[in-house]
């Protein structure tokens, strides 16, 4: 079998490739860099150019699915400008995939789409499952939907579609435990606002293999990417400083301090979205870090 990836260089993208080669599934992975071309068998690089709509399409020599995680950084300022490329470099590249495939003879059967919680409405009350059909009215919100609207583009050409809505991915290379932990280890840490917002987390490890899941299992449909046991911020906070045996003094971080700080993009910080994976589950997914205290003991002990 061999698999397309988009973002394979990424944090998530690099944890699924480890985990194909494991299996005996060959990547290919499309690149903006000629530097990180690779012409190993199980390994092979293709050029892309999203914004100039040019795309070696040689990459899809049999290959029979897609794992496409591309897209831009959501953990910047999101500025007019740099929002625009948030969503263009999602919807553009699904597009770019989709037309190149309808001009070309290929084997692609499936798409396995990475995609977000943020779609989810921000609630403290709420237990979302797939299901549930009213978007969020923030950017995030905006930014899954346009998103999955593209990816649904796949249907026309007859391929499978399937999505997985990621939540806090956490993991000891890089993301958002890394900035959650890096005051901590000053004696800093502190929990965001009231601190009684959901965080629904998933280790990368237990992320890469719901994508591996989907994909050979041929799993149509929309999967949430979070684990089964989702946590409050004040949780998530002092299960990371306990793990790190870090005390935690300050008092909670107010919300207009860190809209000072990091502008519309602090939504990240204090959305709550609790989030159900009983469907991935229902499937016969087994997750390896059900609870919070193991994933962060694996990832900071």
């Amino acid at each position: 079998m061999r698999v397309l990836i988009t973002g394979a260089t990424g944090l998530v993208g690099q944890e699924i490739v480890k985990q194909c080669h494991s299996k005996g599934i060959n990547v290919s992975y499309l690149t903006t860099r000629a530097s990180k071309i690779s012409k190993k068998d199980n390994y092979k690089g293709f050029l892309w150019n999203v914004a100039e709509k040019e795309i070696d399409s040689s990459c899809f020599e049999g290959v029979h699915a897609i794992i496409h995680l591309a897209g831009a950084s959501i953990s910047k300022r999101w500025t007019e400008s740099y929002k625009q490329e948030i969503i263009s470099s999602r919807t553009d590249s699904t597009a770019l995939l989709v037309e190149t495939l309808k001009q070309i003879p290929h084997n692609v059967k499936q798409i396995v789409s990475a995609s977000a919680i943020g779609i989810y409405p921000d609630s403290l009350t709420k237990y979302y499952d797939q299901t549930h059909n009213t978007t969020s009215t923030s950017f995030l919100g905006e930014v899954v939907e346009l998103w999955e609207k593209a990816v649904d583009n796949f249907k026309a050409l007859r391929i499978e579609v399937s999505k997985v809505r990621i939540g806090l991915v956490l993991s000891k290379d890089g993301g958002a435990l890394k900035e959650i932990i890096k005051p901590m280890k000053f004696g800093l840490g502190a929990a965001f606002g009231s601190g009684k917002q959901w965080q629904s987390w998933i280790h990368v490890e237990d992320l890469a293999r719901i994508f591996i899941y989907v994909l050979e299992a041929k799993l149509p449909g929309v999967y949430n990417g979070v684990a089964p046991n989702p946590v409050t911020n004040s949780e998530l906070t002092q299960v990371a400083a306990k793990t790190l045996k870090k005390p935690l003094f300050l008092p909670n971080i107010p919300k207009f301090a860190m809209q000072l700080a990091l502008g519309e993009m602090h939504i990240i910080l204090f959305e709550s979205q609790r989030v159900s994976s009983k469907k991935i589950e229902d499937k016969g997914f087994d997750f390896k870090y059900h609870k919070l205290e193991a994933a962060m003991q694996q990832l900071l002990g």
